[in-house]
Order: structure tokens, then C-alpha cells, then sequence
């Protein structure tokens, strides 16, 4: 080959990744303009990245050591020193949220990785082979989501011993399965397309076909359900934890410090001691589904607006 037809084929090339990376720029441009148009989605996007923020700099902002008690400063009600009061053991319930944001907040989007990483595995595998290995693989998920999400989380945690990490691998093996169904789908549709054909006559790994030809094109419900599941695994985690089955005292966490408000005359005497951890429990599940359900309507390719 001649020197100037090198060059020619080089010049060609990098014209064509320019015009490939215009597209990608005008399409997250054209997301993130219908996103904008869903006020609340853009508030959910800002209160969530507000509550990360909380978490990273955690230390920093509580007043108080979050894994200190004074018996003395018990069940204080808010005050300047004390914005949110103090627990039964004289406990700053304000530091103690602050500090169980980053373990609530840890828990949810590492058990939504992990979620991830086994549901997309689990159904990309499923859907590309098809036939007896598919129909094997969708049995054993079809025997799992045969068992009470709920009951299975209660029967999974009960066998381990309750850390933090424990309990986002509970949450990792009993969420996979709703990922791997809806991944299983989109593989279904997408390995009938000519680019899949394209990369099989290439002589194309099979791997390489499905998670670099096939997945991408699969991003938009892929996100959409990873952002849900956060809010799933917020609740989730407070649940077990309120249960005594997950984050145990004296790590803070939302679903934990809210054991201390299991009686009537705590609640009716001392409030706060609910409300607090209550109150960002609700902000967080509410934040993250505005930001799921604004995802969907932006990621639609039918919708044009």
C-alpha cells in the first residue's frame, strides 16, 4: 500500500470516530435535555447528590461523635448543641444519621453493583445461547422469585453473621434475579439484529459479541432498573436492620436506629428518635425514584420531546 493511501485510510478513520463521537455527544445531550424538562427528577437528582455528598464528608460535618454516649444526655429533646435530640443512651441522633447515610447510602449502591454485575452475567448468558440452556437458567430464576422476596431476605440473613457487608451480599443474591430477567429480554431482541449477525460472520468471540456489541444497546432499561433497585435496597436495608438482622449497634444506620422507637410510649414521648432517621429514609427512597422514573421517560427513544 502507497504512502498517501495510508494517510488517506488514517484521515478516514479519524473522520469517522469524530462523526461516531458527535453522535454519542448529541445523544446524551438529547437525554439529559428531556431529564431537565422533569422538575421532579432534576430535584431528586440534586437532594440524592446532596445526600452523597453527606456521606462522603461525614466527619466532617457531625457535631458530635456518632459512636459516643452519654447516659446523662439522654432522650434530650432538639436543641442548638443537639439539632436532632438525643437517643436512649444519650446518643447525637443528628451525627448518628449523618454517619448512617454513609452506611445506608454504602450498602445500597454496592448491593446494586453487585446486582449488577450477577443479574446482567446471569441473563446475557441466558438470552444469547437460548434453548436448553436458557430454559435451565430461567427454571432456577423462576424458583427463586417463587419464594417471598421478603421471606427469602429474612431466611438468607439469618444464616450469616450481621455486618455491613453481609448484609449487601443478602441484598446482592436476592435482587439478581428481577436484572437478569429484564437483561435476558433485551439479548433476546437485540442478537436478532444485522450488527450481531455482522460480528458472528467476523468470526467474533462470543463474549466479546455480547458485551461489547449487544449490552450497550441494552443501557437504557439496564439504568433504569439499577436506579429503582438503590431505592429497593434503602428499604430493604432498613427493614433488616430494624429486625436486628442487619447493620448491628453501635454502627448507625436509618433501619437501625429506628429500633429504638419499636414501643408507643417512646414514640408519643420521644419522637425525634424516629422521625430523623424516618424522615431520610423517605427522602432518599423518594429522590432516587424521581430519578428513575425521569431516566425512563429521557432514555425512551420514542419519546421526541
Amino acid at each position: 500500500m502507497s504512502l498517501p493511501n495510508t494517510v488517506t485510510n488514517q484521515e478516514n478513520a479519524i473522520s469517522t470516530q469524530w462523526q461516531e463521537q458527535g453522535k454519542i455527544e448529541t445523544r446524551s445531550a438529547a437525554v439529559w435535555k428531556r431529564f431537565r424538562k422533569n422538575k421532579l427528577a432534576v430535584a431528586g437528582l440534586i437532594t440524592f447528590s446532596m445526600l452523597i455528598l453527606l456521606a462522603i464528608f461525614a466527619p466532617l460535618i457531625t457535631p458530635h461523635d456518632p459512636f459516643e454516649f452519654v447516659l446523662e444526655d439522654s432522650n434530650l429533646p432538639p436543641s442548638l448543641e443537639h439539632p436532632f435530640g438525643t437517643d436512649s443512651l444519650g446518643g447525637d441522633v443528628f451525627s448518628r444519621v449523618i454517619q448512617g447515610t454513609r452506611v445506608s447510602l454504602t450498602v445500597a449502591l454496592a448491593a446494586m453493583v453487585f446486582t449488577l454485575l450477577i443479574g446482567i452475567t446471569y441473563g446475557a448468558v441466558a438470552g444469547y445461547f437460548g434453548g436448553i440452556v436458557d430454559n435451565i437458567m430461567m427454571r432456577i430464576v423462576d424458583a427463586i422469585q417463587s419464594i417471598p422476596s421478603l421471606f427469602l431476605l429474612l431466611i438468607i440473613a439469618s444464616l450469616v453473621i450481621p455486618s455491613v457487608w453481609t448484609t449487601v451480599f443478602v441484598l446482592s443474591i436476592v435482587g439478581w434475579t428481577g436484572m437478569s430477567r429484564i437483561v435476558r429480554g433485551e439479548i433476546l431482541t437485540l442478537k436478532q439484529r444485522d450488527f450481531v449477525e455482522a460480528a458472528r460472520a467476523t468470526g467474533e468471540y462470543k463474549p466479546s459479541i455480547i458485551f461489547y456489541h449487544i449490552l450497550p444497546n441494552a443501557i437504557a432499561p439496564i439504568t433504569v432498573i439499577a436506579t429503582l433497585d438503590i431505592a429497593g435496597n434503602i428499604l430493604a436495608e432498613a427493614g433488616l436492620s430494624f429486625l436486628g438482622l442487619g447493620i448491628q449497634a453501635p454502627t448507625p444506620s436509618w433501619g437501625n436506629m429506628l429500633t429504638q422507637a419499636q414501643e408507643l410510649p417512646t414514640l408519643m414521648m420521644y419522637p425525634w428518635v424516629a422521625i430523623f432517621p424516618g424522615l431520610f429514609i423517605l427522602i432518599a427512597v423518594l429522590s432516587v425514584n424521581f430519578i428513575g422514573d425521569g431516566l425512563r421517560d429521557a432514555l425512551d427513544p420514542r419519546n421526541k420531546n
